[in-house]
């Protein structure tokens, strides 16, 4: 059974002067949940995920292009992912966003 977790996830944020910093915020048996912070200019090519994802904008802006169509990221945007879906982003100033994954990690 996984532990209960306060964090302040504005505090956590650490912005790399290039790439992409991450840290796991909370990991459960069926989710995971993980703070991305981007540099500005970072891009994440198109890749998938075995499973169903939640990406929060916290802070700044960027571009999520899911399924071929681009979304704006700004804070408060809040993008559900089913799983196997095509998507990648870049970050047009410092970007920061939680990622939750949800369902079974595959084996």
């Amino acid at each position: 059974m996984a532990r209960s977790t306060v964090k302040n996830i504005y505090e956590m944020m650490e912005f790399p002067s290039e790439g992409v910093f991450s840290k796991v915020i909370a990991r459960g048996e069926m989710s995971n949940h993980t703070l991305m912070c981007l540099a500005k200019g970072t891009d994440i090519s198109e890749h998938t995920s075995s499973r169903e994802g939640v990406v929060t904008i916290l802070k700044g802006t960027g571009t999520f292009t899911l399924n071929g169509k681009k979304i704006a990221m700004e804070p408060g945007v809040c993008i559900f992912m089913p799983k196997n879906a095509p998507h990648a982003l870049r970050a047009e100033e410092d970007l920061a966003f939680l990622l939750s994954l949800s369902g079974k990690e595959p084996r």
